[in-house]
Formats: C-alpha cells, structure tokens, sequence
C-alpha cells in the first residue's frame, strides 16, 4: 500500500472509530464508504453497508438504495411504499483488495458471488448480513410490479491499491461477468467499474470538499449590493443545465442538496402532476418559467466568469418538489424549458434562515414545519458540542456537513433521522415505530418531537444512548441478532436507570430527570452495566424469537416495559 493511500486510511480509521479492526477489514470499510458515496449523498455508517467475513461470497460491501434512500432493513421496502407509492432501486456491490494487483480469480469469483446472491436458489453459503441483503432483494423483486423507472440498476466495483491497465484477460472477464449479470434480465443496466490508488485518492478527496458546480447561466441579472449578502443573481437556466446541480455523474438525484427544505420530495401529488403535466405538453412546456415559482439556492460562494458560474457548497432551500419533477422526466427535457432561479450567496445563517422561512411561506407549509425543519435542529447543534467538550456529540443538521472539518469522529454525528428515532424511541416509547412506520414519526415534528419548548437535555441523553448502542453493536459486545430490537434497548436503559413517571418535556424536571441519566451515560463503566441490563431484559420478553415481525410491535413494547416495571 502506497504511504498517500496508508494516510487516508489512517485517517478514516480514526475518524470512525475502526481502530479495533485490522488493516485489511478497515480497508474494506474506507473503500465500501467512498464508493457507495458516490450514489448516496447522505451521512451514513461503513459498518450499515459491510459485509466482509466468512460466507461473505466474494463480496466486501452492499449497498441497497430505493427511492433515494439507503436501506439497511426489509421493512424499509414497505415503508418508502407507502410513502411514495414506486420502488427505484440500485444495487451497489464492492470487493477490494489491499493489493496493487488485479486478481482474475478474485474478480470472477466476485461476479459470481453477486450472480449467485440474485439466484433464486443460491449455491454460496451466507453469512448474516449477506443473508439479510440477500433477503431485501427478494423482498424487492417480489414487489417488481411498483419499479416505476424499469428494472433495478446494479454497480459492481473492484478497487485495489494499483493501477487498473488494459489488460485483455482481465478486461475480457469484466465484460463477461456484465454479460452473465445482463443475461439475468433482472437489471436495467449494468456497470463494472475496477479502480486503483489514483481514482482511491480522488475519492477521498472528493468526500473531505463541499459540492461545487459550474454552469452556463446567461440569462441572469445580479441583484444590487445587500447587507449579509455576498451575491445574489435572478434569472432562468435552460432545464437540462439545472439538471447538472441537482444530479450526480451517475444521474441519480443528489438528496442532501434539499435538507434545508421544509418539504421532502412528495411523489406524484396532485401539483407535482401539474408541473410535470406542463413539461410533457408541447403547447405549454416554452410557459414553464411563468408557470412554476421556480427555486431558490442558498450557496456559501459564488464566482462568474462570462455566462459561466461556478456555485460551492450549495443547498436548495424552495423547489424540492419543482427538482424532483424535472429530475424524474429527465429524459423528456430540451432546451426550450426554462427554470426559474434565485442564486445567492451568504455565510450568515439568519439571511439564509430568513430566505427559507420567506420563500416556503409563499405556499401552504405549517409553522410546525418550518420550526422543526429550521429553528429547533440549530438549537441542538449549537447544544450538543458545548454540553461535552472532552467527547462531545454534534448533531448533523446539514448533511455531510462535518466531512470538511477534520479531527471529528464520525460515530460522534448523529444524523435527524437517527435523533428522531432514538428520542421517539426512548420518550415517546415508541420503538416499534421506528423503522416499521417511520412515516408517522415525522408527522410529530414540530408538536411531540422538535418542539421548541422542549428540554434540549433530552435529546442529548438520546444521543448520547445511540451513540452507545452503535458502539457496543460495531464491537460485538451486543450479539447481531439483537439489532431488530435495538430501540426497543434504549427504552429499556432508560427505564432501567430511572422508572420513575416522566416529567413534563418542558420543565425544569425534566432537565433535572435527564442529567444524572447523561451523567451516567458518560461514565465509561457504568453505561455498559445499564446497556447489559437492559439487553437481559428484552431478552426475556423476546424468549428467543428475534425475528422483526415479534420484536417490532406495540404489544412487544408493552410487554418489555411491563417485565422492567416488575
């Protein structure tokens, strides 16, 4: 191994906490994240995504994305369903070697492990989380009928520490590992990808700086000189080359451009029927910009040069739906349709706040929505990294927007989904709805959950517990066959450590409830006591049947907070 590539990984070791593997599994970590990374631009854990052991077939790391979103649980599948009514799906397969060679052997042994995991009768021994994937796939072909764009498409890639050449052995096997995958006709397209240290290096680089795009933006005005406001220019952008923010190299959306947004992208609702009703008639598509209210970018630098202009670190902050509409007709966009667009670039947090919050309210959007989605997460990230400074956590309100500031372990970041899942989880006891109606939950935001008279403390010390449980998971110390019930053990530590009836959510008993529990928690001795208990007890009520459909229900959860109060 090069000493350029020895140093990333170092790096990426410490920085998500992987000091306990070996060199060679953390490698597979470092090169699984970069690579799923390129598809998926949201926060997400190597360990979600690696499958490496024995009964791995070949295979380093999985990645199984629908609708955008990484999916690391089949009930998942029916959730996003509900939700959007499709399945878009991508599989992303990885093998990497610390090697500077490229192996045929290991190459086809690799394509015919995926061949194999899509086999209706496998011939390759699983290893759990292979057998997990293996049975999120089934799941998803079985449900073929909502693949709203055709089949799924499939990425496989074989990384090592050389330099990939024009070898015709190898090359010839690659192609007839796409062939044999092709021949399958479960896929819409098929890609084999074989990278070496040189592609390595460029994607840990890529992964450490914000977003940059350039665009031809001609018909644009700038806006006179505004107090907090570097730039700011109006103007329209012919569609094809708004397409170029809002989509990756591989033309799949890029989904954490809209984290500021109030609103997430809602399927085809009856107004996003009508933009995309305009688009596809003739007749009407040249009166798109007078059509749509067009989007609103929020960037932190702007630099023109001619008719080009180069946008850095980027967020969309109103048009999520008008973004999803155009990325999703992709292939019926030309010239003649235009977007309206509002381009400006500030570093002080209250104009852009100020440019959310007014450019929403223009349509129908709930106060509710616009506190939970803006003003309370900027309260728990100013919280979190002051209330610990030794190991402090840091809630990821923007996301990935840690990566470029080095020295924080990533393990440390909790991402709003997993926030909202503990704290419901551990307050709400609501564990069950967790992953099987996830829906629900952000339906609570800004009343039961983010609302902005509750006690901050109490979602520290939910922090602070998933942090916990992701380590004592990632070590081993907590069995696998536990993680179906992992919320359901944060609600047992909570109720382990104090069982006491909870406090108002506002008061100052609350903050005086959560404090010894954060305390606690923070002891790198006694936390461990609490998490042991706490696992005895769920456990018990499970009598040995972790399967999901027994854990992750209401009368599971009653029964385990029964047998605590015992």
């Amino acid at each position: 191994m090069d000493r350029i590539t020895k140093g990333m990984l170092e790096e990426f070791v410490k920085e998500n906490s992987l000091s306990n593997f070996d060199e060679a599994t953390a490698f597979e970590h470092f090169t699984g994240a970069l690579l799923v990374a390129e598809h998926y631009s949201e926060s997400f854990s190597s360990d979600d995504i690696h499958i490496g052991a024995g009964g791995d077939t070949g295979i380093d790391s999985i990645a199984i994305l629908i609708n955008g979103a990484l999916i690391t649980d089949i009930e998942e599948i029916d959730e996003l369903l509900r939700v959007n009514g499709y399945l878009d799906v991508s599989f992303i397969f990885v093998q990497s070697e610390r090697s500077q060679n490229f192996d045929m052997q290991k190459l086809g042994h690799f394509g015919f492990g995926v061949s194999d995991l899509f086999s209706e009768r496998p011939t390759l021994p699983h290893n759990e989380k292979i057998e997990l994937k293996f049975q999120i796939a089934n799941e998803l072909f079985s449900k073929s009928s909502k693949f709203k764009r055709g089949n799924p498409k499939i990425f496989l890639y074989y990384i090592t520490t050389g330099k990939w050449g024009e070898d015709t052995n190898l090359n010839s096997r690659r192609e007839s590992v796409i062939t044999e995958l092709s021949d399958l006709s479960l896929f819409s397209d098929v890609k084999f990808e074989c990278k070496g240290a040189k592609e390595l290096h460029s994607l840990y680089r890529n992964s450490k700086n914000a977003i940059q795009r350039e665009i031809i933006f001609p018909n644009k005005t700038a806006l006179p000189d505004l107090s907090g406001v570097e730039q700011a220019y109006i103007g329209y952008l012919d569609a094809t080359e708004y397409l170029k923010l809002i989509q990756n190299e591989n033309k799949e959306i890029i989904s954490s451009l809209f984290y500021d947004n109030v609103r997430h992208w809602q399927a085809w609702n009856p107004v996003n029927k009508e933009i995309r009703a305009t688009i596809e008639d003739s007749s009407k598509k040249e009166y798109f910009p007078l059509l749509n209210n067009g989007v609103t970018i929020v960037a932190k630098a702007l630099t023109p040069t001619g008719n080009k202009l180069t946008i850095e670190d980027y967020q969309i902050v109103n048009g999520c739906q008008t973004s999803h509409v155009l990325h999703e007709l992709n292939d019926s966009l030309d010239n003649t349709i235009h977007v309206p667009v509002r381009i400006i670039a500030t570093k002080e947090p209250e104009i852009k706040n100020s440019i959310i919050k007014a450019t929403n309210r223009q349509t129908e959007v709930s106060d509710d929505q616009l506190i939970a989605l803006s003003d309370f997460p900027r309260k728990l990230e100013d919280f979190f990294p002051s209330y610990d400074k030794k190991n402090p956590l840091f809630y990821e309100r923007r996301s990935k927007q840690y990566d470029p500031i080095s020295g924080i372990e990533k393990v440390r970041i909790i991402t709003m989904p997993n926030m909202i899942r503990a704290f419901a989880a551990i307050f709400l006891e609501l564990p069950h709805s967790t992953t099987r109606n996830y829906a629900s939950l952000l339906k609570m935001l800004g009343e039961q959950i983010f609302n902005d008279e509750h006690r901050l403390e109490m979602y520290y010390f939910s922090a602070l517990a998933y942090y916990r449980i992701e380590f004592l998971f990632r070590s081993q110390a907590i069995e696998p066959k536990l993680k179906p019930a992992r919320f359901h053990i944060l609600l047992a530590v909570r109720l382990i450590m104090n069982k006491s009836q909870l406090p108002r959510k506002n008061s100052r008993e609350m903050e005086r409830y959560c404090l010894p529990l954060i305390k606690d928690l923070s002891d790198e001795t006694k936390y461990k006591r609490y998490f042991n208990a706490a696992v005895q007890k769920v456990e018990s009520v499970a009598a040995g049947n972790f399967h999901r459909d027994n854990i992750r229900t209401e009368a599971f959860t009653t029964n385990l907070i029964n047998e605590i109060g015992t």
